[in-house]
């Protein structure tokens, strides 16, 4: 088994020093879902919610949630994030959130990715919740990392 790089040797919380590793092209790709009930999706496909556009607030909120990221998540490092999509989508069940983050660093971006996923769908469950007490966030997964040297 691996050791855990965010534990000192006494098992304490510890933020991982990057410092002498090279700057790298990072890419993350993450994904969730919310399930709502039939009536609540055609209220957002019909653009009738007291709140508005919920999939464009949704893909907003995703994207200033990812860029939190380090003020959110305890010992993870502020990147410079070069580029963050979040894309909401209808389905048959209710709303599916993609998200895409870059970044030039040391340390992968694959927390931004997952953290603008969960705002995003968190938004459309605040949105949602007046009409539908049914909701359920879930399948929200990493899908890709890369890395790759500057050139």
């Amino acid at each position: 088994m691996n050791k855990l790089s965010h534990v000192d040797e006494k098992g304490k919380a510890n933020m991982v020093d990057v410092g002498a590793k090279d700057d790298q092209k990072r890419v993350a790709k993450a994904t969730g879902h919310i399930t709502l009930k039939p009536e609540t999706i055609q209220l957002i496909k019909d653009n009738s919610m007291k709140k508005g556009d919920v999939l464009t607030i949704a893909e907003i909120a995703g994207i200033q949630g990812g860029k939190k990221t380090s003020d959110l998540i305890p010992l993870c490092h502020p990147l410079q994030i070069t580029k963050l999509d979040v894309k909401a989508s209808m389905d048959e069940t209710g709303v599916r959130v993609n998200s895409e983050a870059r970044c030039i660093g040391k340390t992968g971006i694959e927390m931004e990715a997952l953290t603008a996923v969960s705002v995003a769908l968190l938004t459309v469950y605040d949105m949602c919740k007046a009409v539908d007490k049914e909701m359920n966030i879930d399948e929200v997964k990493l899908i890709e990392k890369t890395k790759s040297d500057m050139q």
